[in-house]
């Protein structure tokens, strides 16, 4: 079912490309229009169906049909701006749209973008791109099975020990945030970099999707550092369109008309971003205040005032940083739960004192899968610690040594846990969109 809707999007998209192409001069663009709603449309009915037929433990999505929908409408939209010139051939357009080491969980690239970097100028086809493309998936697969599997299987113990006592120690929920919030950055990273670890053997440098999302300050700086080609991509085409046609004919000062469209737009996107991740309405309900509050500060940021508020010193910053990462965390938790209602209960079990011997919480301080993912999570890091003080591994002989090293680590890291660890949680390998899925 995957390769024949696949096979229908690619050339719905290659015919649309070029009645868009046709149509771009038009001043009413409602071939765009009816292309993109169309592309929407059968997103939102794939999406409501899966999300409805999960529950019969059913999967119906086809596999990466988000990433692959937007990549058309990205297309079309920049054909229709005259960004780019449609796909010469239908070739062309399927290897867009099929592009395989992005297309089951992103990087999301922009047409206009792809253009530019499979063009014979962009194009590296070399030995170098090639081992620093396999180090790149070595990586990503580390933090998919290596890590993010044995965290997800803690986390689902763990609840598990939870709804047997009856109820939820303050430690062991603190601890479940810190796990759930490592685990889906381990997850979609993962994905990721092994993404743009094919890319670049195939000589395309793709950018990394994740940048410190938990050094945010803010919501909305959570979601420029986290998946940040879904909030290039809703920034581009849907918040800057929405304020352009708001703001049509205004004064050039920041007024309150222009306000209220970034208002907006920072809902709409927000929401969009919710609904990507499969958000279901009572939980899009619950979250309303988490919307309104990224809405409000892209209002404040309008113009440029107010994007110092935050990080003015290293109180507020630490402030910001620590209510972001709350937030950001019940968020997923409520995503892994799919249960407004059982988060609740979760609240109002919850409490201060009590043992903690019987939970797996200390199980996970000796069982060697943990210190593994824990060591092989520290590993990983060392890199974006050294960047963070400075210190540059592509000169001298010691960046030569230091490189070197963590490179035999990490291969070390993934043949460790292709033959290890994954053998022990065969249901990600077989099913590997079982925790978090697109």
């Amino acid at each position: 079912m995957s390769i024949l809707f696949l096979a229908v999007s690619a050339a719905f998209a290659y015919c649309a490309a070029y009645a868009v192409y046709v149509s771009r001069k038009k001043p009413k663009k409602t071939v765009l229009a009816f292309c993109v709603s169309v592309c929407v449309l059968m997103l939102t009915v794939l999406r409501i169906l899966g999300v409805r037929l999960e529950a019969y433990d059913v999967t119906f999505l086809p596999l990466g049909v988000s990433v692959y929908l937007l990549a058309t409408v990205s297309m079309l939209i920049d054909i229709s701006r005259g960004d780019a010139e449609p796909p010469p051939g239908f070739a062309d357009a399927c290897l867009y749209i099929t592009f395989f080491p992005v297309m089951i969980a992103g990087p999301i690239i922009k047409y206009r973008d792809f253009v530019k970097l499979s063009s014979e100028e962009r194009l590296d086809f070399s030995l170098v791109n090639v081992a620093n493309g396999y180090m790149l998936f070595a990586r990503g697969f580390v933090k998919r099975i290596g890590i993010s599997a044995i965290m997800a299987d803690a986390y689902d113990s763990i609840c598990e020990a939870v709804a047997a006592e009856g109820d939820l120690k303050l430690g062991v929920g603190a601890f479940l945030v810190l796990l759930m919030l490592t685990n889906v950055y381990f997850a979609f990273s993962g994905y990721s970099d092994m993404g743009r670890g094919l890319a670049l053997i195939m000589g395309m440098k793709i950018e990394s999707d994740f940048y410190y999302p938990f050094a945010a300050c803010t919501p909305t700086d959570y979601l420029r550092r986290f998946f940040r080609s879904l909030g290039d991509f809703l920034e581009d085409y849907v918040a800057l369109p929405i304020e352009r046609v708001a703001c049509r004919g205004s004064d050039v000062r920041v007024t309150w008309r222009k306000r209220t469209a970034s208002f907006f737009a920072g809902a709409v996107v927000a929401t969009i971003t919710a609904l990507w991740f499969k958000a279901s309405i009572p939980m899009l309900v619950a979250f309303l205040p988490l919307i309104l509050l990224i809405a409000a500060e892209r209002a404040v940021h309008c113009g440029g005032g107010g994007s110092s508020l935050v990080r003015r010193n290293l109180a507020t910053r630490t402030v910001g940083r620590i209510v972001t990462l709350v937030l950001v965390s019940l968020f997923w938790t409520q995503l892994k739960l799919r249960s407004v209602g059982q988060l609740l209960d979760y609240f109002s079990t919850l409490t201060v004192l009590g043992s903690y011997q019987s939970y797996m919480v200390y199980m996970t301080v000796f069982n060697q899968e943990y210190i593994w993912a824990l060591l092989a999570a520290a590993w990983l890091v060392i890199p974006s610690v050294l960047g963070w003080y400075g210190v540059d591994l592509s000169r001298g002989r010691a960046g030569a040594v230091v490189r070197t090293v963590y490179c035999v680590g990490l291969l070390a890291c993934f043949v460790f846990s292709v033959f290890v660890i994954m053998p022990q949680y065969p249901g990600y390998a077989v099913s590997p969109f079982k925790y978090i899925t697109f």
